[in-house]
């Protein structure tokens, strides 16, 4: 497994929507892009995560900028999630976790004493080429949003 670094171009996926539609990674090219991988659907960190991208979402998309984010949930919870928390963007499902391997988002976690294989919080900047350019790490979701679209804004 090769580890996605800044400035290499993001790895090619295909994954369903909130909607069951196929959504083809080099359909983004020539976009800029948020990704950002969650552990899951409607527990606390990750719908303050959402609410916050949902917050900004006229901010990211007056800078031209595409939120995507992605999990393991599958594409009936994902439209549960959209539905509830109003999210206007897309939420992908990484249902076999390929995707977020390819991205080098999978890995050892603990909760409460015990250690387990999950998504590790982390949110890619990618620009019009494809191109990596930004990487957070260990999210903290309260006002991730205004630093992802901070970084894109300052590039």
């Amino acid at each position: 497994m090769i580890k996605l670094e800044i400035d290499q171009r993001m790895p090619h996926f295909e994954l369903l929507n909130s909607n069951n539609e196929l959504v083809n990674s080099e359909d983004l090219v020539g976009k800029n892009i948020v990704i950002y991988f969650y552990p899951k659907d409607f527990t606390p960190g990750c719908t303050t995560e959402a609410s916050e991208f949902t917050k900004n979402y006229k901010k990211f998309l007056n800078n031209k900028i595409q939120i995507i984010g992605i999990s393991k949930d599958d594409p009936t919870s994902h439209k549960k999630f959209c539905t509830k928390m109003k999210i206007p963007y897309e939420l992908l499902s990484d249902i076999d976790v390929t995707v977020s391997k390819q991205f080098d988002v999978w890995g050892k976690k603990k909760f409460m004493g015990k250690e387990y294989n999950g998504i590790l919080r982390t949110t890619f900047l990618i620009d019009k080429n494809g191109v990596v350019f930004k990487i957070f790490k260990n999210v903290r979701p309260k006002n991730h949003a205004d630093e992802v679209l901070s970084a894109f804004i300052n590039r």
